[in-house]
């Protein structure tokens, strides 16, 4: 039997489309103009994006079992008001460490070594000769690599900074002394991190405690020839201390593949400097790691349906 489920957009990617078929029915979710008949029938709830699920919306899917969100982060979604009601909540952890690890790198590197400006003048019209006086940026390979959250993703990130011979600093709330172990990295207060590292990831959750957890203040405490690199959420950094940081040449470039809000406005002033990466949140936007994650986010919203435990479950 095709199971009815609200989703928030009818584009979505073919593979999940094909785990769907033949299991459920998709309708799409308009808020007061949803199909009132359907209110009643609908047990799962399908996030693909971002969009804010609250309690508003839970309350009129009386029968509302599961919300199974494409993603590991799930800050747009009122987890509260989920458990409150009842209502599991699922999304896609550890299939994308890997992906977003290796983004963060390319990020770094990209913003390091002037990847974005080096295509540009490759494929334009003033390339006529070789020149080793222009284009120069800055070494990798042996500087020190801060990382501001050292969850599985950070760990990831770390176990490639060991790879080009970086020594590794990072911030938590609460010290890993097993991850210290491993991957042979230094706890560090924030400011003590800001101050030492020439690159600094951004790997944290939003929460209250993380937004714009880089801001002016932490910005000034930043090395003129540091890089930083945001593939977290954009809440966690200030993006008009960003701007002025970048302008003023605080720091030396930044690399973000999240904004807040995502997209930026086509006029924003970020978007016109030539050093600042930016990337359109591209951190697990690899196919394979796409397709495991469609996978855990369809099994996770059948076992929902079905009142099982989810492979994945926030809540």
């Amino acid at each position: 039997m095709s199971l009815p489920i609200f989703v928030n957009t009818l584009t979505l990617p073919q593979n999940i489309l094909d785990l769907l078929k033949d299991q459920c029915t998709l309708h799409l979710w308009q808020g007061e103009d949803s199909d009132a008949a359907l209110l009643n029938t609908v047990a799962g709830f399908l996030v693909y994006g971002h969009p804010k699920i609250d309690a508003a919306i839970m309350d009129r899917i009386p029968n509302l079992r599961v919300i199974s969100n494409f993603g590991v982060g799930v800050d747009h979604i009122n987890v509260v008001d989920a458990r409150a009601r009842g209502i599991a909540v699922g999304n896609t952890p550890n299939l994308l460490n890997g992906a977003v690890a290796d983004m963060a790198f390319a990020l770094m590197l990209a913003a390091a070594r002037n990847v974005v400006f080096g295509d540009r003048f490759a494929r334009g019209p003033e390339f006529t000769h070789y020149d080793p006086s222009i284009n120069l940026g800055l070494d990798v390979q042996g500087t020190t690599l801060g990382i501001v959250g050292l969850g599985k993703i950070g760990q990831a990130i770390a176990r490639r900074g060991k790879a080009f011979d970086m020594p590794i600093l990072y911030h938590n709330r609460t010290r890993n002394p097993q991850a210290e172990a491993e991957l042979g990295a230094t706890y560090a207060t924030l400011p003590e991190l800001l101050q030492k590292a020439d690159y600094v990831v951004l790997i944290t959750p939003l929460t209250p405690e993380t937004y714009h957890i880089i801001g002016r203040e932490q910005l000034r405490m930043m090395k003129p020839s540091a890089i930083l690199v945001n593939i977290a959420r954009g809440g966690v950094v200030d993006h008009d201390a960003l701007l002025q940081a970048l302008q003023e040449k605080w720091i030396h470039a930044a690399a973000i593949d999240v904004t807040e809000p995502e997209p930026l406005p086509r006029n924003h002033p970020l978007l016109q400097l030539d050093n600042l990466v930016i990337t359109p949140h591209l951190g697990s936007a690899a196919l394979q790691t796409r397709q495991k994650m469609a996978e855990r986010t369809v099994n996770n919203l059948l076992a929902g349906m079905r009142g099982e435990a989810l492979l994945s479950q926030v809540v």
